[in-house]
């Protein structure tokens, strides 16, 4: 079985190329860097390119039994139009030319990425997969991602958009930056910390991958979060506890507005996310209570 990944070289990227391999898959991974930082493998072709931009990258994705699609610049810094454009590019762009490249082939699987954004902040009301989107930029840029992937149908090819929630997991993800202001004493919920939010542990991205790739009926979009939805306080909380820090240091949200503009609004939306979709086919989470997922990152 051969795989292909774009964004191989990123956080979950280098952990599913790493699990592909260990399940004996023959993968080839692209990526902005030369080569592949932690990752060296007889039965890994690495490929140095830009996605954005056709290329001879693409000739790898025409016999791939499985592709999946991990690309996209990272949100978390101030917005700029110009950064804001970047984000989208890296996303639409690359999905257009990977779904270009695909064969049609029988049995052909597309994996791509989305983001829990989807719904944009919507308060308390329970988000499953049939909620409609929001209005901002980043639901808006779910929206246009997805439809990118979907393209692919037409080929006859079977789609799984996985719409991701906030990635924990050591050595990466978003506690990478929250981590060092929690052990310096300066951590605490963002705003009035009521904002729900969604989170998954990468170990259970690598099991709904594997879940995914066993199910062929499954297909559409999938909320990738918890079973067990928090608050950002109940978050805070938890983690200031199992750092043995404080959590009192609360970021208030005329100041996340004001140093972060648009990205700062989006730190305080609210996505009350549930994975109904994939706990009714049966799927079961290694790390169903943040408590568990956090001390599993954090003790590594």
């Amino acid at each position: 079985m051969h795989a292909f990944i774009t964004g191989g070289a990123g956080f979950v990227g280098t952990r599913i190329l790493s699990f592909l391999l260990e399940k004996g898959f023959d993968v080839s991974a692209t990526d902005l860097a030369p080569s592949h930082p932690s990752i060296s493998h007889d039965q890994l072709t690495y490929i140095q390119a830009d996605t954005t931009l056709p290329g001879p990258w693409q000739n790898a994705v025409a016999d791939a039994d499985l592709v999946i699609n991990l690309a996209g610049r990272s949100i978390f810094h101030y917005w700029t139009k110009a950064s804001m454009e970047t984000m989208r590019n890296s996303r639409i762009l690359t999905t257009k030319n990977l779904v270009s490249a695909l064969s049609g082939k029988k049995d052909q699987t597309l994996i791509s990425t989305s983001a829990i954004g989807y719904y944009g902040s919507c308060g308390e009301e329970v988000l499953r997969e049939d909620h409609g989107p929001g209005e901002d930029f980043l639901a808006k840029l779910c929206v246009e991602w997805e439809d990118a992937a979907l393209a692919a149908e037409k080929k006859g090819i079977r789609v799984v958009c996985m719409r991701l929630g906030i990635v924990l997991g050591d050595r990466g993800g978003a506690l990478s930056k929250m981590i060092p202001a929690y052990r310096m004493g300066v951590g605490g919920p963002l705003g009035s910390g009521k904002q729900w939010m969604p989170w998954i542990h990468v170990e259970d991205i690598l099991a709904a991958v594997d879940f995914f790739i066993s199910h062929p009926e499954s297909a559409g979009p999938y909320n990738l979060v918890g079973p067990e939805p928090v608050t950002n306080a109940d978050f805070s909380r938890t983690l200031a506890q199992l750092l043995k820090r404080p959590d009192f240091f609360r970021v208030p949200s005329f100041a996340l507005r004001l140093f972060l503009g648009e990205f700062g609004e989006i730190l305080l939306a609210s996505q009350r996310g549930t994975p109904e979709r994939l706990e009714k086919e049966g799927f079961k989470f290694r790390f169903s209570s943040l408590e568990s997922a956090l001390r599993d990152a954090i003790e590594g």
